[in-house]
Parts: structure tokens; C-alpha cells; sequence
């Protein structure tokens, strides 16, 4: 039974993918696009707030849990419709929440095979991750260079709870998710997505993301030499 739920999954993931590939749907969510119907959005918005941001959210949800390459639009566009309170909030919720459904559908498809096949090779991992996985998650979550679908299958396969696979990912993503919402706000002043991600800026959440594993290996390497000394 399992094994049949594991492939309607999978197929019902590979149709999600070709449809929005195939009815190049991807052109809907492209900087340009979302600039030259932002006043007609907004609009609408105005008029129709509720079913707005109910039909936003759910189009983000499905938008990360499908791991679709469009979030960082999808998040600039609820910094312009909704400002940067209402629309960091939104977005924080709803990009976790998708990135949790990627997380569960990755650790059921996944995580019993990778454990079975490599499980004798990942023991200390796993004992280590059991234990700190929540700075590590944290770390990766705040540092760019770690791709956001690349951490949710990651952490799928490794003993996390969803819970805490939850919210470290709701904090870990919240100083980015600010940067992008905020950008969102003054979306006309911005051409490309370098306008928003500059190298100095991307440094400052590799460092930002660092310091967490940085900080807590030195305690511990202080506590083992107090020990050792006494």
C-alpha cells in the first residue's frame, strides 16, 4: 500500500512539474511581469483582500512545496501587495509551510531507502544530527549559497523532527525573507535580482549563518579543555 502511495506521488509531482513547465506558466512569475500589473494587483487587492491573500498563499505554499524556481517573486510580490508587515508575515508563514509539505513528501519518498542502503554510513551522522541538527538547519537556512529545495531534502533524510524542522526553518528564513519583502515594497526601483542580493549582502548571511556553528564548536572545545585540566 505504501509503495502505491509512494508512486501516485511521485506522478502526481512529475504532472505538477510538466504542466507548469509545459503552459509556461513561469512567464506569470517573472520580475517584469509582476512590476507591469503591480497597480492592477493592487487594486484588486484593495477591493478583494481576503480572497487575495488566501489565493496568494496558497499558490506560495504550492509554489515551495513543489519547490517550483519562482519563490523569490512570488516573495517580492507580497512585499508590494501587502506591505512589509502584512507581507512578511504572509510570506514567513507560507514559505515554511511549503517547505515543511517538501520536507514530509521528501522523508516519505526517500528517507527509509537512503536509511536502508546507507544507514551503516551515516550512524554518527545521524547520532550528531539527533543532538544539534537544529544549528546546523539553522545555519543553512541563513546561508545563500545552500539552494532552498537542496536543504529541505536534506534535512528529509537526516532524524529531525518536523516540528523543529518547522520552526528553526521559520527563523532561520526570516532575516532573508525581510530583505526580499522589504525590496518587495519598492518593487519599481528594482531591474534585476542583484539590485536586492548584492555579494556584500550575500556575505553577511554566509557569515550571519556561520557564526551559530562557529560559536557553539569553540564552547565546546572550551568546556572539553576545562575538563581535561581539572
Amino acid at each position: 500500500m505504501q509503495k502505491l502511495l509512494k508512486i501516485g506521488l511521485l506522478i502526481l509531482f512529475a504532472i505538477a512539474i510538466y504542466a507548469f513547465f509545459a503552459l509556461d506558466l513561469q512567464q506569470y512569475a517573472t520580475l517584469d511581469y509582476i512590476k507591469s500589473q503591480q497597480q492592477t494587483l493592487h487594486d484588486y487587492y484593495q477591493q478583494n483582500s481576503f480572497s487575495v491573500v488566501a489565493v496568494f498563499s496558497l499558490a506560495y505554499i504550492t509554489v515551495t512545496a513543489l519547490s517550483l524556481p519562482i519563490a523569490t517573486v512570488f516573495t517580492l510580490l507580497g512585499g508590494a501587495l501587502f506591505g512589509f508587515v502584512n507581507g512578511l508575515i504572509i510570506v514567513s508563514f507560507t514559505s515554511t509551510i511549503g517547505a515543511t509539505l517538501a520536507f514530509l513528501m521528501a522523508r516519505f519518498l526517500l528517507r527509509d531507502w537512503v536509511q536502508n542502503k546507507y544507514g551503516k554510513y551515516l550512524g554518527k551522522l545521524n547520532v550528531g544530527f539527533a543532538r544539534e541538527g537544529a544549528f546546523y538547519l539553522f545555519a543553512l537556512r541563513l546561508v545563500p549559497a545552500f539552494p532552498f529545495f537542496l536543504v529541505n531534502m536534506l534535512m528529509a533524510l537526516l532524524p529531525i523532527k518536523t516540528w523543529k524542522f518547522f520552526w528553526v526553518s521559520q527563523l532561520g528564513m526570516l532575516a532573508g525573507t525581510a530583505v526580499y519583502v522589504y525590496a518587495g515594497t519598492e518593487l519599481s526601483k528594482i531591474s534585476a535580482f542583484s539590485d536586492i542580493a548584492s555579494p556584500k549582502l550575500l556575505l553577511a548571511f554566509t557569515m550571519l549563518g556561520i557564526f551559530p556553528l562557529f560559536a557553539k564548536k569553540t564552547l565546546t572545545l572550551l568546556r572539553r579543555k576545562s575538563h581535561e585540566q581539572i
